[in-house]
């Protein structure tokens, strides 16, 4: 069967290629999806950002040095299966490739999903290498797919990560400031925050004039500040700074103007994922990295396994409802018209209201 992939530039990443190919033939375990759809959002770049830290390039590699295969959320469906416990035409939603199609290797199988258990996967992070069956899930997840694709990944992100912020009592701040609050992200934590009755400070988004509009229409902070306003539009007092942008000179202005009133720096995303860096130590909390797998093995360990995953797949399917007449959802077609996607997502040239499927 041919198999049409997008590859990328792991250092540059403007730079793409179309690679073309028949699939392999399928040993036992192995099942041949078809990628039907998948979403297309600022969090890719994160990852690409991120592709050699946290290991997502390793995911699908290549075999040709400098060129990687773009992870992204979508849905899929069984062409061929070489697994007697998965059948051709079920369909499965999990972490894929830019591709036309790709193999799988099942295991750990039940009527939920099954495990990728290749053996070049086994040192990753596990959340990612988990197939849900979506005949197996919840009905009301049957009819948002696209939502899915698009929303849930990043709001699981934002739920834990409003879940950990809570867990630390929010490191006694009266304020917690999101950068690129327009990214789904970024506006799933403000409603997340918004929503606990637990934080008594203020939510308060950054973003760029271009967004916000649609900040402000969604009502979940308490200020929206536009970039180059910080200063002049943010109180000094104890805060949180939850940065979704990677924007090292905006971190630095918030450390430098915060001073010893910054009392955690939490980086989470890249939407300006080709800002300058900021490597320097700054006043206040240093900034650290937030790895959502880590939080979830916590609450794994404190709850039972899947206790936090099943609250947070609740809480994206809630927010997804409210949020989903905000997002206008566009289905991009063939190969070419997801290179050029890709190239306006990293140009900052998609708005926030735009939900972009692809399927290839």
């Amino acid at each position: 069967m041919d198999i049409t992939e997008i590859w990328i530039d792991r250092k540059d990443f403007r730079k793409t290629k179309i690679v073309t190919g028949q699939s392999e033939s399928l040993a036992d375990g192995d099942v041949l999806v078809r990628i039907d759809k998948f979403a297309l959002t600022s969090n890719n770049v994160g990852y690409a950002l991120s592709g050699d830290f946290i290991g997502y390039w390793g995911y699908y590699p290549t075999g040709e040095d400098g060129w990687g295969k773009l992870t992204v959320w979508g849905i899929a469906e069984v062409v061929e299966s070489r697994s007697p416990e998965i059948k051709v035409g079920e369909r499965l939603y999990g972490f894929f490739p830019m591709a036309s199609h790709v193999v799988l290797k099942a295991g750990n199988i039940s009527d939920a999903g099954f495990t990728d258990v290749a053996a070049h996967r086994k040192d990753l992070p596990d959340l990612y290498n988990q197939y849900q069956r979506t005949a197996g899930g919840p009905a009301y997840l049957l009819a948002l797919e696209d939502e899915r694709c698009l929303l849930f990944p990043l709001f699981m992100t934002a739920f834990v990560l409003a879940d950990y912020l809570n867990d630390n009592q929010y490191f006694d701040a009266q304020q917690i400031l999101i950068g690129s609050v327009s990214s789904k992200t970024g506006f799933a934590l403000a409603h997340f925050l918004a929503n606990d009755p637990a934080f008594e400070g203020k939510v308060i988004g950054l973003t760029s004039p271009s967004n916000a509009g649609f900040v402000e229409r969604l009502g979940n902070c308490d200020q929206v500040v536009v970039y180059g306003q910080e200063e002049a539009s943010i109180a000094n007092a104890p805060s949180v700074f939850v940065d979704m942008s990677g924007d090292g000179p905006l971190k630095k202005k918030l450390h430098e103007f915060l001073t010893d009133d910054m009392q955690k720096s939490v980086s989470v995303g890249g939407t300006h994922w080709d800002a300058e860096r900021v490597t320097d130590e700054l006043p206040g909390s240093q900034p650290e990295f937030f790895f959502t797998p880590a939080h979830i093995a916590k609450r794994d360990a404190d709850w039972g396994a899947g206790v936090l995953f099943e609250r947070a797949n609740q809480a994206g399917a809630d927010l997804g409802e409210i949020v989903k007449k905000d997002i206008d959802v566009e289905v991009i077609k063939g190969a070419e018209a997801a290179q050029q996607i890709w190239l306006d997502m990293l140009d900052n040239k998609v708005t926030a209201n735009r939900g972009i499927m692809v399927s290839i």
